[in-house]
């Protein structure tokens, strides 16, 4: 028993001391500093998280935006890029928004036949929705024993009044005229027809029925008017719709309601009548957005000559909002590089400069520019991508400034005499994402080795804000072997295509810089 419980004492301590050595191994794991672009043959230098450098061209900490620079091209790599530039001019400019709606009735110009009074239909002459009617034509007979009795009062009154007309007692003749005119206002707030009031007055006879008008002329959407049917003063009979006006229901998204105002032309088509085109306005916009689609609700209104938009009819929409007099500039030429619009000014001679703008609504093709820019000055409004990584490129090399024209040149003459060749290697090749080794040898004129210079590769790769990927950038310094050759070696975030630049100085003097763009093998 004892031999058992000296084992297991001994277990349950090995076990103890494996567990303290793997905490402490994760514990240091955690705490060391990264290495991972410090080689000490090579003194690859610090990079940020977003591709920046730390001390010259890198982005703001906390941001993903690489810098950007003015950058000064050759005629002839501006032509092969396919560079094209417009001038920012003020223009009156108008937003084209198309959308489709549907046809519906102008409810103001709806109109509901009901009585003021109780009684049976007898008669009905107009018996089918969709029939079309004129204002005063009959739509039904009925029979009211109310009314009769009104015309009969009517009546009576006004015998009277003929008879009481010649008295000669004060009041006798003014109170008959009163009760006439009172038996009158009665049918008239029925909302009886005057055809009907002037055949009592003309024939002294009241009817058992009267005819009921159509007060508007359209078509007859809802009929509830059948034959001896018991209409009761709430009791709808006839809805009918003039469609000489007619209201189009269209949805806008959210972002685009805002340049909507009252009163703003509209345009509508119909795959019906190919080649013409109804104008009108738009007459209200609802305060609602659907939180489904993100779209408001529009509503325009048309005349509608022939009555050719019908209800339900699906058309297209095309609403010209005008902007009034503006600076614009063509969308072509904006860059939106993540969190900031910019504009290449082309300021002549190849110079290009990088501006941060701030812009308004898109109007067509064009932006409205409220900031930033000034008329007659000229931009980029075409591959604007590549010069974007092109001023990248430059900054990350801590080019702050473009050299002014002929600055190369004088670079040349003032270097010492030697250099005229680079040879970059790369061990693997082509190099990969991760860690790798570069190889420069430098060569005069005469072909002989240079020596004791100074060697710097900076690998570039642009940002694709699109695409949710920051600028990456590593330099390495490349240590002597001798024989004109130098190494290094350094890490590569990324695969894909980077943009190589190879600078060789001597005493402070460059001898030669080398730009070229390497495919790295790996993802991305």
């Amino acid at each position: 028993m004892n031999n058992y419980r000296k084992a297991f004492v001994a277990a349950l301590a090995v076990n103890i001391l494996f567990g303290g050595g793997l905490g402490w191994l994760w514990w240091r794991g955690r705490t060391a500093p990264r290495t991972d672009n410090v080689n000490p043959g090579g003194q690859v230098e610090a990079v940020t998280p977003e591709g920046g450098h730390p001390s010259a061209g890198g982005p703001a900490a906390g941001t993903s935006e690489a810098p950007l620079i003015p950058i000064q091209l050759s005629a002839q790599r501006l032509q092969s890029i396919g560079v094209k530039t417009e001038a920012v001019e003020s223009k009156n400019v108008f937003n084209e928004i198309r959308t489709v709606g549907n046809v519906a009735v102008d409810e103001r110009r709806l109109a509901y036949v009901q009585l003021r009074f109780a009684g049976w239909i007898r008669k009905v002459f107009v018996d089918a929705t969709y029939d079309y009617v004129r204002r005063g034509q009959p739509l039904f007979t009925i029979y009211s024993p109310d009314l009769v009795t009104t015309e009969q009062e009517f009546l009576l009154a006004k015998k009277n009044g003929n008879l009481l007309a010649q008295s000669t007692v004060p009041g006798v003749a003014r109170g008959a005229t009163s009760l006439v005119e009172a038996a009158g206002a009665r049918l008239k707030q029925w909302e009886i027809p005057e055809r009907e009031i002037s055949r009592l007055e003309s024939t002294g006879q009241a009817q058992d029925y009267v005819e009921i008008d159509s007060p508007v002329s359209g078509y007859v959407t809802e009929r509830n008017a059948l034959p001896s049917l018991y209409a009761q003063p709430e009791t709808r009979l006839y809805t009918i719709a003039d469609l000489s006006t007619v209201w189009v229901y269209a949805e806008v998204f959210q972002n685009e309601v805002g340049q909507f105002k009252i009163g703003d032309p509209a345009t509508v088509t119909v795959d019906a009548y190919p080649g013409r085109a109804f104008r009108g306005r738009v007459d209200s916009i609802y305060p609602d957005v659907d939180m489904t689609t993100r779209t408001v609700k529009v509503r325009f209104i048309f005349p509608n000559p022939g009555l050719k938009l019908t209800p339900g009819m699906f058309v297209n929409v095309s609403a010209k909002i005008p902007f009034g007099r503006q600076l614009a500039i063509p969308a072509s030429g904006v860059f939106h590089s993540g969190t900031r619009t910019v504009v290449f000014v082309d300021h002549g001679n190849g110079y290009l400069e990088p501006r941060d703008v701030e812009l308004g609504p898109q109007a067509g093709d064009d932006y409205v520019v409220l900031k930033g820019l000034m008329a007659n000055e000229r931009i980029v409004t075409s591959a604007n991508f590549l010069i974007d990584s092109e001023s990248q490129l430059q900054a990350a090399m801590g080019s702050f400034a473009p050299p002014p024209p002929g600055a190369g040149t004088a670079a040349a003459m003032n270097a010492p005499a030697g250099a005229a060749a680079i040879e970059f290697t790369t061990d693997p090749s082509p190099p990969h994402k991760g860690n790798n080794t570069f190889r420069v040898k430098l060569t005069n004129s005469q072909g002989g080795l240079v020596l004791g210079a100074q060697v710097t590769v900076t690998f570039f790769r642009p940002g694709m804000p699109g695409m949710g990927m920051g600028a990456l950038r590593t330099v390495v310094n490349l240590n002597e072997k001798g024989g004109g050759l130098y190494e290094g070696t350094g890490k590569l975030d990324g695969g894909g295509a980077w943009q190589v630049t190879i600078l060789a100085q001597s005493g402070g003097q460059p001898l030669v810089n080398k730009q070229l763009t390497v495919n790295v093998e790996g993802g991305m």
